[in-house]
């Protein structure tokens, strides 16, 4: 990090008359008083153990097969208005020490930034159902056969003539967070999931299309819905043509609008704010969508992905309305952008493992307003496209305008029915343009692990530009 806090990887590893493992609470407390003890004025830890699974099946067989089991404390150190992090891979104590040690070195020779420290007050909510012990009962065998159960679903559709690939993933998650500020927590979370992708059409001419599950143990998936979904979504494309170009209304599924929420709630981020990479900057309690739509984060979903009862500096997570009555209320902070902005912290300090230290960061992005049927989301669109897949996104969007111009596939709609397969096209416009312009949500509402993790329904948006032939 430049300017601001100082990184440095500590190593785990070592000769085995040096490993003294610890349990996670202990690794997070040894590591905490190690950094006081190194001089920081305050100081947090973070601790987790994981155990991930992963397979991969191919025409049924088995292409991977693998389980990892990893842990390590993450460590921030705070002197003077600086901070450090470093971090040891691993819970051997002279291993946490040395991280303690690092991270305060390197604080004090950081740069100051204002706002940065602990949180003014710590805690957790309640949030249940986070970890599903079935995981843990799951034999490698049951999730090959969940696998294979989706392939076999993908490859029973309409027009499919191969499977790319079944991945099954799943992930086993012990946290525990303490800081000189005498806040100590911990949390167990589970998470499974499986995707598969399909393909409908001949070699050259080939249309693709996605099927997702997620749920909190492999028991808790459908793999024949999953594998039926991904080989219907890319019948749907097989003899996809390019259209015509067009300005009209289209009609995003729920995997494009999750990709576009997506980037909006990048840009929602008080960091991205502060940067001047935000469209929304200046547009604090401004009109900037349609008031049916309301946008909110929200840590606390027992179902959501992202979900946990504090965030990554130990702040007590909970619902933040962003967006609602068509209106801009807030942006997701942490501590520090919080203190700059005077305000407080929404508990969007996110961290993606002990190796990296909090960043701003949507956790559960979640869409709400009245919700319709399919068919009358169609009917309501009369003449225009139904968006399945959205491709180059992320280089795609101007972070400061927010405008993007993106490649699709889709259906045309002709009177409000699904018509001919589209492809080769483009989609422009701009994320603001667009929050205003959704005119109906659709009823298959679904989580998408994008940016954290959103939950949306189809969105049918006016005053799209496609451009095809």
């Amino acid at each position: 990090m430049t300017g601001k806090g100082q990184e440095r990887v500590s190593a785990g590893g070592g000769a085995a008359g040096r490993r003294h493992e610890l349990a996670a609470r202990a690794a997070a407390e040894t590591a905490l008083e190690a950094a006081v003890a190194a001089g920081a004025e305050a100081a947090d830890a973070w601790a987790e153990r994981r155990r991930s699974r992963r397979v991969v099946v191919w025409r049924e067989a088995v292409e991977e097969l693998g389980e990892a089991v990893s842990c390590g404390v993450g460590v921030r150190a705070f002197v003077d208005g600086r901070w450090g992090f470093a971090y040891a891979s691993g819970f051997a104590s002279d291993e946490l020490a040395e991280a303690a040690r690092a991270a305060v070195a390197l604080a004090r020779i950081a740069d100051r930034e204002t706002g940065a420290g602990l949180p003014d007050h710590c805690g957790q909510a309640e949030v249940p159902d986070l970890a599903d012990e079935r995981l843990l009962a799951a034999s490698s065998d049951h999730c090959v056969e969940l696998a294979r159960a989706c392939e076999r679903a993908a490859r029973a559709q309409r027009a499919v003539t191969d499977v790319e690939q079944v991945v099954y993933q799943d992930a086993w998650l012990e946290v525990t967070l303490a800081n000189s500020a005498s806040f100590a927590g911990a949390f167990t979370a589970s998470s499974a999931w499986m995707y598969c992708t399909a393909f409908a059409g001949e070699v050259g001419e080939r249309m693709s299309g996605f099927g997702l599950d997620i749920a909190r143990a492999p028991q808790g998936l459908d793999p024949e819905r999953t594998g039926r979904e991904a080989g219907e979504r890319a019948a749907l494309l097989a003899g996809a043509t390019k259209p015509s170009s067009r300005r009209c209304a289209v009609v995003f599924d729920a995997f494009a609008a999750a990709a576009l929420v997506a980037a909006v709630g990048e840009m929602l981020s008080a960091e991205q704010v502060e940067r001047g990479r935000s469209p929304f900057a200046d547009k604090l309690g401004a009109e900037v969508a349609s008031s049916s739509l309301t946008i909110a984060d929200d840590a606390t979903l027992p179902d959501g992905p992202a979900s946990a009862p504090f965030d990554g500096e130990g702040s007590p997570t909970g619902r933040t309305e962003l967006i609602a009555g068509g209106r801009l209320l807030t942006f997701v902070h942490d501590v520090r952008t919080a203190r700059r902005a005077g305000t407080n912290t929404t508990a969007n300090a996110l961290r993606s493992s002990y190796r990296t230290p909090p960043v701003v960061g949507v956790s559960n992005l979640v869409v709400a307003g009245e919700q319709v049927p399919f068919a009358q989301l169609l009917a309501t669109l009369g003449d225009g496209f139904y968006i399945t897949d959205l491709s180059g996104l992320h280089s795609g969007v101007n972070p400061v305008s927010g405008t993007f111009s993106v490649g699709a596939s889709g259906v045309v709609v002709r009177g409000g029915e699904l018509a001919e397969p589209a492809r080769e096209m483009t989609v422009a416009g701009s994320l603001t343009d667009l929050l205003r312009n959704v005119q109906a949500l659709g009823d298959d509402r679904r989580w998408v692990p994008l940016a954290g993790s959103v939950s949306t329904p189809s969105l049918l948006v006016d005053g799209i530009t496609v451009s095809g032939r």
